[in-house]
């Protein structure tokens, strides 16, 4: 090429086309991508500073499935707490029905066919000894022994003895017969020890109560029993808020240096970690009992409610910094886009301009090249 000499004219209309043609293919480039800045060598400033804001982009977004999985964790909690207010409620109305179905007290009553007074002696009965002794006993109670101690002892004092029994009352009627009662609804066993005072004064053998709420009490247990076996099925992912040592930490940003601890161990939601006893049988003979349970069932929808609400707080803070951390990505994206994306009209009319600027330039050199070709006319 360098032995061929060619005109001025040919030479800068050569020149020209060549660079309408690198500037065709700049611009056809950025149509085609979408990108003015395609690589480091277009523009080193604006390529290296949009990497760096997509890769804290992407980042970001790892963090995003990070924050998403801890809401879910959170929401699988929260259903938890809200199943096991539901039992709990299903278990005090169990124990409101048992307060309800009133239980008729185990009695004995004497079978004398005279009246007994209250100043009457032993010495008037009949089959009562001084030394004589029986046993009273009520429910699963540990037996009481009763002793006749002497021939004058009044009625009124064996009574008074029998009253201080614990949850016993004993008095007599107004036909004059001693009735011994068990207050607390559990069974009354009273039998002889020595001598057969309690058989003569009739009130010897074992009463039960009318009624009993051993069907509430199973109910109850059933309940508990499925209040353990709910929180334990509470889990996402194999975290579980609602049991010890599940701890939850969420971070915010990709340095770990914000971040977020859930613990799951502010409440115990196990039915033992919410002091919701398990009913032992015939406990709920006593109304006492009874109220005791509902008092413990209240505490822990107390308790429960609370944590709900430490956990309400948790979802709040995490769903905020989700949302901002999606602005934030976002806005990385759009900044990185704003340094390398072509603007496809300014393009495309660069393109249409090019075109017109390469036919322009054929059609001069080939003007250009006619000069040269006067010369042939000499010949």
């Amino acid at each position: 090429m360098g032995d061929i000499v060619l005109s001025a004219g040919i030479r800068s209309n050569l020149l020209s086309i060549q660079n309408t043609a690198k500037l065709l293919d700049q611009t056809q480039t950025r149509l085609a991508t979408g990108l003015k800045v395609n690589g480091a060598i277009d523009n080193p400033t604006a390529f290296f500073t949009a990497q760096g804001l997509n890769n804290r982009a992407r980042d970001l977004e790892s963090l995003l499935s990070s924050m998403d999985q801890a809401i879910q964790t959170l929401d699988a909690a929260d259903q938890g707490i809200k199943s096991v207010i539901k039992l709990i409620e299903n278990a005090k109305a169990t124990a409101n029905q048992a307060l309800e179905t009133k239980i008729k007290s185990a009695t004995a009553t004497s079978s004398n066919t005279t009246a007994f007074t209250g100043s009457q002696t032993i010495s008037t009965i009949a089959g009562v000894d001084n030394g004589d002794s029986f046993t009273l006993q009520v429910g699963t109670a540990a037996a009481v022994t009763i002793n006749i101690a002497a021939t004058n002892q009044a009625v009124s004092v064996i009574l008074a003895s029998l009253s201080a029994i614990t949850n016993v009352t004993a008095y007599l009627t107004s036909d004059g017969k001693i009735k011994i009662e068990a207050t607390n609804g559990e069974d009354l066993a009273i039998s002889d020890v020595s001598g057969s005072a309690a058989n003569s004064l009739g009130v010897s053998g074992t009463s039960t109560n009318g009624t009993n709420r051993n069907s509430f009490e199973t109910d109850f247990n059933a309940l508990r029993v499925q209040m353990d076996q709910l929180v334990a099925d509470a889990s996402y992912k194999g975290v579980n808020l609602l049991q010890a040592n599940n701890d939850l930490t969420v971070f915010f940003n990709e340095g770990q240096t914000s971040s977020l601890t859930i613990s799951s161990k502010l409440l115990d939601t196990s039915s033992a970690g919410m002091n919701i006893s398990e009913i032992t049988a015939k406990s709920w003979a006593s109304d006492t009992s009874i109220s005791s349970a509902i008092d413990q069932l209240d505490q822990a929808i107390v308790n429960l409610r609370q944590q709900a609400s430490t956990f309400g707080g948790n979802l709040s803070v995490v769903e905020t910094r989700s949302d901002f951390t999606e602005n934030m990505i976002n806005t990385l994206v759009g900044g990185a886009s704003n340094l390398t994306i072509a603007d496809t009209n300014e393009e495309g009319a660069n393109l249409l301009a090019l075109q017109t600027r390469q036919s322009l330039g054929t059609t001069a050199l080939s003007l250009a090249s006619q000069a040269d070709q006067n010369v042939l006319q000499l010949f």
